[in-house]
C-alpha cells in the first residue's frame, strides 16, 4: 500500500471558458482543495502543476502562475509537470514520491488547461505532438485521426462495432448530466450518438463527432499528505497502488488493436492493491475517444481481445452494471483540458469514495480506480483509491 493520502481538492467547472485567466482558474481550483483540507497556503511544503500547453496559450513556465494565483505560496517551491493526456497524473506521481520520500509534508497538485484560446487548427496541430510525429504528425484529422486509425483497424478486425461506441456516448453524457463540473451536461442518446447527422458528421475513419471527447478549459487540485489531518472538511483517501507502464510511441511498433501497456498496468496494479475487478465499486478511465473505453475494457480485463462491445452492450458499465464506468461522464462528457484531466479524475474518485457526489453518487462506493493515459496509451497510469480508515 502507498503511504499517501488525498486530504482535499478542487474542480472548477469544465468548459469553453470564454476570455478565462490562467490565475484565476488555478485559484478557484486551489482556494477549495486547501478549505476541504484544514490547512493554509503556508501549510503546503511543494507545489505540482500538471500543464501540457504545448502551444495553448503564450505563457509557458506555469509552474511559477501558482503563486501569482496564491500569493501564500510566494516561496514554496514549484514544478511543471508534462505527460501528453496524462499531465494530471504525472504531477500527482511527483508530489507522491515527495511525500512519501519525507522531504514534503502536504503537498499541492494543480492540473490546468486553456485550451480555447486559440483557433481550431492549432489546437489539432498541438494535440498531435502527442503522437509520433515523424510518422503520425500528417494526419489531416488531427488526434482524431490517430484513434480514427485505431477504430477502423479494429472494425477491419473484429467487425463493426458501431452499436458499442454509440452505447458508450451515451452512457456517458447520460451520466456526465448528473455531473454540476461536466463541459457537456446533456444526454445524446443512442439514437444520436449511433447514426451520423449533420449535427454528428464522421470525424476519422469510423469515429463521428460523438465519439470525440471535448476540447476544454478547466483546473482541479489535489492536497496530498502522508496520513489523515486533523481539521479536514472531507474524509481522506488512500492509495492502494499506483502503477505507471509506459508503451512505444509510434502504432507502427505495436498492434493498434490492443493496449498492452494499459493491460500490464492494471495486472501490476490490481495485484499490488490485492485486490481483483469484482472488489472495485467503479472507474473513472481515460474516454478520449469511445473506441479508447472500448480497447480499455479489454486491457482491464473486463472482456477477452476483440469482444470489448459485449462489456457495454450487456450493461456492464453503466450506472446500475456490476462495475460502472466513468460515473463522472468521463472525458466524453466532462472535457478534456488536458493538463487537468488526470487531477480531475482523481477529484472524482475521491467525491465518490467519500461520498461527497452529490447526484452522481455510487450507493456503497468503498473502492474505485482512476485509469489515465497519455497519447494513445503510451504513458499508463493506474491507481487503486479506498477511503482512508
Amino acid at each position: 500500500m502507498s503511504s499517501s493520502c488525498i486530504i482535499g481538492w478542487g474542480h472548477t467547472p469544465f468548459g469553453k471558458l470564454d476570455a478565462v485567466d490562467a490565475e484565476q482558474l488555478i485559484r478557484d481550483a486551489v482556494e477549495p482543495a486547501l478549505d476541504s483540507a484544514g490547512l493554509q497556503a503556508q501549510d503546503i511544503d511543494g507545489v505540482f502543476v500538471g500543464h501540457y500547453n504545448g502551444g495553448f496559450m503564450p505563457q509557458d513556465f506555469t509552474g511559477a502562475l501558482v503563486a501569482m494565483a496564491v500569493p501564500g505560496l510566494r516561496h514554496v517551491p514549484a514544478v511543471r509537470l508534462e505527460n501528453a493526456c496524462a499531465t494530471g497524473s504525472a504531477a500527482i506521481w511527483a508530489a507522491m514520491d515527495a511525500v512519501e520520500s519525507g522531504r514534503v509534508r502536504h503537498a499541492l497538485v494543480v492540473g490546468f488547461e486553456i485550451m480555447n484560446a486559440v483557433p481550431g487548427a492549432k489546437i489539432a496541430e498541438t494535440l498531435l505532438r502527442c503522437s509520433y510525429v515523424k510518422e503520425e504528425a500528417a494526419n489531416p484529422a488531427g488526434f482524431a485521426g490517430v484513434f480514427g486509425t485505431i477504430a477502423a483497424t479494429y472494425f477491419e478486425r473484429f467487425g463493426d462495432q458501431s452499436d458499442a461506441l454509440a452505447a458508450i456516448a451515451a452512457k456517458n453524457h447520460a451520466n456526465g448530466l448528473k455531473n454540476p463540473f461536466a463541459h457537456m451536461r446533456r444526454d445524446l442518446g443512442f439514437d444520436f450518438c449511433r447514426h451520423p447527422s449533420d449535427k454528428n458528421p464522421f470525424v476519422a475513419g469510423p469515429l463521428k463527432r460523438s465519439d470525440c471527447s471535448l476540447v476544454s478549459d478547466g483546473a482541479a487540485a489535489l492536497v496530498i499528505s502522508k496520513a489523515p489531518v486533523a481539521g479536514a472538511r472531507v474524509p481522506a483517501v488512500r492509495w492502494k497502488s499506483r502503477t505507471q507502464v509506459n508503451e512505444y510511441l509510434p502504432l507502427s511498433r505495436r498492434d493498434p488493436t490492443r493496449f498492452e501497456g494499459a493491460a500490464m498496468a492494471w495486472h501490476k496494479g490490481l495485484d499490488a492493491a490485492g485486490v481483483s475487478l469484482k472488489d472495485l465499486s467503479f472507474v473513472e478511465t481515460h474516454d478520449c475517444f469511445t473506441v479508447a473505453e472500448l480497447l480499455e475494457y479489454e486491457a482491464m480485463g473486463l472482456a477477452p481481445h476483440g469482444q470489448g462491445a459485449r462489456v457495454i452492450l450487456d450493461g456492464v458499465t453503466r450506472i446500475d452494471g456490476a462495475l460502472p464506468v466513468n460515473p463522472s461522464g468521463g472525458l466524453k462528457s466532462r472535457g478534456h483540458p488536458i493538463g487537468a484531466t488526470g487531477v480531475s479524475q482523481h477529484v472524482m474518485a475521491a467525491m465518490q469514495l467519500t461520498g461527497e457526489a452529490g447526484d452522481m453518487q455510487l450507493p456503497n462506493a468503498r473502492l474505485g480506480a482512476v485509469f489515465n493515459m497519455g497519447g494513445a496509451a503510451v504513458a499508463n497510469y493506474l491507481s487503486v483509491l479506498e477511503r482512508a480508515a
